[in-house]
């Protein structure tokens, strides 16, 4: 009965992808409409593709890599959305597409990309989750980066995911490989003295590595670094007991934490099925006790988007893809304003829970819908070209890494 339960999930998780390859840059020309663009620093332990038009696969690496790239992002779209060109090469006038791609080798070659692209030294490193290509997780954060309007300079880390609806425990693992790189990613950033703070973005699968690698860190220094002033928790994949018990070990001063949860969250409600009908954190009515009293006590702030409506079918890329919430992340969460003044207004209706005390964020619209098990984070995709096998040599190199996993050579 549990098989055909999980089967029909699976079934229920087709659905239309788009075109792969869309790493290759494109060059803007005169008759181009004038667009954004959005320059990124992207580090990854995943595995070079050996194809340009891919850049990296799902399969692991135990030498992480570091690219410059840049995204055009066209000049009339809905915020909130990511425009994928229909056929390839994409065009720039209607389509995300990048323009600019330079792998980096040497931490000075980063921290120059850095001091060329810095924002006031402030820097948001983002983590994507589960079911997500190379290209999926470059263009969602270009696209969060240019409709939140923040202030921070860009950098992604994008780890191990084979971007299938089946592969959830083998991402889960990639996330657990990839603790120690994003922690050194982490350092390298808070040594640079041009940086004044980190704001750490995370979603979906993704918050259980940004809390294992703070976690690690924390263990390590006693602490996590002090330059580490946000961390947002969008839909959080996290067994309940467990983020409370990383939160805990990662040591005091801790970074302000803030939660996205939606209680219509369908992705979660699979997460929860594959786990044994374990809760996740992302799912929680934070209003309620016992986990108001709790947040109070941790002061973390939690901002129920139950009541949001976007066009993602699985209320599971809310963070994103509504335009409010979006902008909010980028003006005023990552600047550490308030949540609860006159000057924010939404007309969803978000509920924070801010200090123990329930705020209405707007005035409320509609009611919550509780949504049947359908679909997880991404589309199907079109069927791709087998991985490269691991094989002894991947294993040794792996064993024979340095054991804090530096990504560039000094």
């Amino acid at each position: 009965m549990r098989k055909k339960f999980v089967l029909a999930i699976l079934l229920l998780l087709s659905g239309c992808g788009h075109p792969t390859g869309v790493m290759t840059p494109v060059t803007l020309t005169a008759t181009t409409p004038k667009t954004a663009q959005v320059d990124m620093l992207v580090a990854t332990t995943r595995q070079p593709s050996g194809n340009p038009a891919t850049l990296f696969n799902g399969e692991r690496s135990p030498k992480p890599s570091l690219t410059d790239i840049a995204v055009s992002i066209p000049p009339k779209r809905p915020v909130g959305s990511v425009q994928w060109p229909k056929k390839l090469p994409p065009n720039p006038a209607t389509d995300f597409a990048v323009t600019h791609v330079k792998e980096l080798y040497t931490v000075p070659e980063g921290r120059a990309w850095f001091h060329q692209h810095t924002e006031g030294g402030h820097a948001i490193v983002f983590i994507h989750g589960y079911n997500n290509t190379y290209e999926d997780s470059v263009f969602r954060f270009a696209q969060i980066v240019h409709d939140s309007d923040m202030h921070a300079t860009p950098i992604l880390f994008t780890w191990p995911s084979r971007a299938r609806v089946a592969a959830y425990v083998y991402d889960k693992e990639s996330a657990n490989y990839s603790r120690t790189a994003l922690e050194q990613v982490l350092r390298v950033l808070a040594q640079d003295p041009e940086v004044k703070d980190i704001t750490i973005l995370a979603h979906s699968m993704g918050t259980w590595l940004a809390m294992e690698s703070l976690r690690q860190m924390g263990i390590r220094d006693g602490h996590v670094d002090p330059k580490i002033h946000n961390v947002i928790l969008a839909s959080p994949d996290l067994d309940i007991e467990v983020f409370a018990k990383q939160f805990v070990e990662m040591g005091e001063p801790r970074p302000k934490f803030t939660l996205f949860v939606s209680q219509d969250d369908r992705a979660l409600a699979a997460s929860r099925f594959i786990a044994g009908n374990v809760g996740r954190l992302g799912g929680i009515n934070p209003a309620e006790e016992p986990y108001r009293s709790r947040l109070e006590k941790a002061g973390i702030t939690a901002i129920d988007l139950t009541k949001v409506k976007t066009g993602d079918s699985a209320n599971h890329g809310k963070f994103a893809e509504s335009p409010q919430i979006v902008q909010l992340i980028g003006q005023r969460i990552m600047t550490g304003q308030p949540l609860t003044d006159s000057q924010v207004s939404l007309g969803e209706g978000v509920a924070a829970v801010v200090g123990g005390t329930v705020k209405t964020v707007g005035t409320v619209a509609g009611t919550a819908v509780a949504a049947p098990l359908m679909i997880t984070e991404q589309p199907s995709r079109p069927k791709e070209q087998p991985s490269r096998p691991q094989t002894a040599a991947d294993v040794d190199e792996t064993l024979r890494s340095s054991p804090e996993s530096k990504p560039l050579t000094p």
